[in-house]
């Protein structure tokens, strides 16, 4: 059929935008707009408006914009067409009338959706009969309940190769091949394709099924049969449990990628009704997109096995051509040998959640999974390291994404390898048992910095970002990623981010507007801060009304933040090393405790330059 521009506009005319969005979020009137917290990320204070006149809604915090249409295949999931239909019956408009080619293939698809229901209402009474004890029994062994069995619409094929042909045989043996049902062999009777197998239907955006996955009960492979391609199905384009998972991601703000079905149907009965899985296929680009479209980083938790940590890569592969600002993928690290049933089974729901919240982003996986692919021993080693992560950054086609991808590689690789102090000659021959060199006392200054300057450092870049909220936005990134031991500063930052992000784009956020914002308790904390918090710093002096000067106090203040973000880590690594040299001194391991410390000093020295600094550039 040929939707026309002025059909399509015609079809947004008569929607009410707040109406149909209103139906699965909360909204409110505000003049003569409605707002509400955005369902596209997590927010606390609403920065999503609904305009009725002009059909469109827009977050002013992630930029989600949108007319009637675009919120059907955004939000719910739906193909395009799947949403114009389902607007035009909403509003009462008729489809223009499609050419005959398409009416025949629209009909022929209509009939295989009856086809599909009726083969489900049959496998759900075989699993209800006499012959279904066996698949009763393992649902029982896995620990499913009747509400969960009834929710997934699981169902039992019998061992037979012609009791489903004979049962729906007023379809015609055609229809069951098309449908995937039966399978068809040149000079043989089409037969039963799944038997003796648990089934569990596989639906579409809209709910309705269109194929089939199959677990064997006894001996014999595959384990999992799925349904071929069909007019109806592509497995390489549907995700199992997606009409499910799409509500319950939106109130969640997460979705969860497992590798199988009977993980997502465990999960969905442990509370976490947001997991898919793919469909016997590693995940897809398509796939990958559909999932952004749900939430802009989804969370892949596949089997603690090899296997399972291979197919999880290659899907980190495979995302990194389509990163976009904000969307990309985090990983859920499950114990060897376990998949989330058994986690949920073993150790309950609590230790899932757990293993959620110690989530690692998609730059983590890459790196960590490119240095243990091969040894880094020697200077080729090396090379061939930076070569494999040249050939992951060539991948990405967004030019900022691959920057800072860039950028997060160098940082790692140069703290990995570089040398305490250069040292090309070769060494003279050791004689005796190796003994530990005495380290250089750390002086005076260094000390004082080293004890004292973290403490003062956020603090003090919280009073810089009270007196000029507009760098706020410039580091969200890292400021959202960063826990404040002190509480009331956690909760004064959340609260800054949440004032500028939902800002609208066109409005400046300034001192007196944020400080105004903000609620009495974290007003007067927010002013303890100006008046005397972060003084020390150059870059809480240095005058921000003449040009350079303003210049020199965002260098300084950016260059404070990567500190704040570097110290935890610094620490924990050098820590770690600690431990091990007490543990087991040797030359390699007190060398890289000694790394580490010139690494600590090295950070106090660039905090102490900070310190230091005065109004003069």
């Amino acid at each position: 059929m040929t939707l026309t521009p002025q059909w399509l506009d015609e079809l947004r005319a008569r929607t009410t935008l707040s109406a149909l969005l209103g139906r699965s979020m909360k909204l409110t009137k505000a003049g003569r707009e409605y707002k509400g917290c955005c369902p596209f990320h997590n927010e606390k204070t609403p920065s999503f408006y609904v305009n009725d006149e002009k059909g469109f809604y827009h977050c002013f915090g992630c930029s989600a914009h949108g007319d009637a249409i675009r919120w059907m295949t955004d939000q719910r999931g739906l193909s395009f067409m799947d949403a114009v239909k389902e607007l035009a019956e909403s509003a009462g408009m008729q489809l223009p009338a499609p050419d005959p080619k398409a009416a025949a293939k629209a009909e022929r698809a209509n009939s295989l959706y009856d086809v599909m229901a009726a083969a489900q209402q049959w496998f759900v009474a075989q699993y209800q009969g006499l012959e279904g004890a066996a698949a009763r029994a393992y649902c029982e062994r896995r620990g499913l309940s009747v509400e969960t069995i009834k929710t997934f619409g699981i169902g039992f094929a019998p061992d037979s190769r012609g009791k489903l042909k004979d049962a729906l045989k007023q379809f015609g043996e055609d229809k069951l091949v098309e449908a995937g049902l039966l399978i068809s062999v040149d000079g043989k009777d089409p037969y039963d394709r799944f038997r003796g197998r648990l089934m569990i239907p596989i639906r579409d955006p809209r709910g309705r099924v269109i194929a089939f996955g199959g677990r064997i009960l006894g001996a014999g492979e595959p384990k999992y049969l799925n349904s071929p391609d069909t007019p109806l199905f592509d497995k390489g384009r549907t995700l199992y449990n997606l009409d499910r998972a799409s509500a319950a991601s939106r109130a969640s703000g997460r979705v969860i990628v497992v590798e199988g079905y009977m993980d997502v149907i465990a999960l969905a009965q442990a509370g976490f009704e947001e997991a898919v899985a793919p469909l016997g296929t590693a995940l897809t680009e398509q796939q990958i997109a559909m999932l952004w479209r749900m939430v802009p980083k989804p969370l892949l938790c596949f089997d603690g096995d090899s296997a399972g940590q291979k197919a999880s890569f290659r899907a980190a592969e495979r995302a990194l051509g389509g990163l976009k600002p904000g969307h990309s993928l985090e990983f859920v690290t499950l114990p060897e040998g376990q998949d989330p049933d058994d986690v949920v089974r073993s150790a309950g729901p609590r230790a899932f959640a757990d293993l959620i919240e110690q989530s690692e982003p998609l730059v983590d996986r890459v790196w960590k999974t490119e240095l243990a692919a091969a040894p880094v021993s020697t200077p080729e080693d090396r090379a061939g390291l930076k070569q494999r992560l040249g050939v992951h950054l060539a991948a990405i086609a967004d030019g900022e994404i691959r920057h800072h991808y860039s950028e997060a590689f160098r940082e790692r690789f140069d703290m990995l390898f570089r040398r305490t102090t250069p040292n090309f000659a070769p060494s003279a021959p050791r004689k005796g048992p190796w003994r530990p060199n005495t380290p250089p006392p750390a002086s005076a200054e260094a000390k004082a910095i080293g004890h004292q300057g973290p403490d003062l450092l956020f603090p003090a870049i919280l009073a810089a970002l009270l007196r000029d909220p507009a760098q706020i936005l410039r580091h969200q990134e890292i400021l959202a990623s960063f826990t404040p031991r002190d509480p009331g500063h956690a909760r004064l930052l959340s609260a800054m981010l949440d004032c500028a992000l939902s800002r609208p784009a066109k409005e400046m956020l300034d001192s007196t507007a944020l400080l105004t914002i903000l609620g009495a308790d974290l007003y007067n904390k927010a002013q303890a801060l100006l008046q005397g918090g972060g003084t020390a710093f150059g870059f809480n002096r240095l005058s921000r009304d003449e040009e350079l000067a303003g210049a020199a106090a965002t260098s300084q203040l950016d260059e404070a933040i990567r500190l704040m973000k570097q110290r935890p880590e610094l620490e924990a690594a050098l820590q770690r090393a600690t431990e091990l040299a007490s543990t087991d001194l040797n030359e390699a391991n007190y060398a890289e405790q000694q790394r580490l410390r010139q690494e600590k000093q090295d950070f106090d020295a660039r905090l102490a330059a900070l310190l230091q600094r005065e109004d003069a550039i």
